[in-house]
């Protein structure tokens, strides 16, 4: 039996979850959760975007996936491995949105993670602004998926959908 190293914590254990696609990668139409139009991007998403239809996140809607890899159809359900999420709080309401993808996820692609989603908090940021949507939007740090998981709670079927207009 190999000993743990002490210097570092252990890692928590991965977590599989399925992923409902609603932005392909290289897609512009934000939906909402039933399918209407939310916004449509003046850049590309450069990653699969979606929803793990088990859990809600904080903001009151379904927990947020990203999930890397080739492009992948709307509507598309996949299993995934959830390797960490990002912070991104959107009107001072925190919200995860957990990183998948079916392989390890190296350094560069939790880098590209980061600074697209930097990127989309100083979007969402102007596009509130011009709703008259105040509160602060930015992206905050990454953290493991098990703390995003820690502060979801699981769906039942008292859940009605999002109480926030996004």
């Amino acid at each position: 039996m190999k000993a743990h190293n002490s210097s570092q914590p252990p890692r928590p254990p991965l977590r599989e979850v399925e992923v409902v696609i609603e932005i392909p990668k290289w897609g512009f139409v934000k939906r909402g959760t039933y399918g209407h139009v939310d916004f449509i991007s003046p850049l590309p998403c450069l990653f699969n975007y979606g929803s793990i239809p088990d859990y809600v996140g904080l903001d009151g809607d379904l927990l947020d996936a990203l999930v890397l890899g080739p492009r992948l159809r709307r509507g598309e359900r996949v299993t995934v491995t959830a390797y960490g999420a990002v912070g991104l709080s959107d009107r001072d309401m925190y919200d995860d949105k957990v990183i998948c993808g079916t392989g390890p996820i190296s350094r560069a692609d939790r880098d590209r993670v980061l600074r697209f989603l930097g990127h989309y908090g100083r979007c969402k940021r102007v596009l509130n602004f011009f709703r008259g949507r105040p509160g602060l939007t930015r992206r905050e740090g990454w953290v493991s998926a098990e703390e995003a998981f820690a502060r979801a709670t699981s769906l039942d079927a008292t859940w009605r959908g999002p109480v926030v207009p996004f």
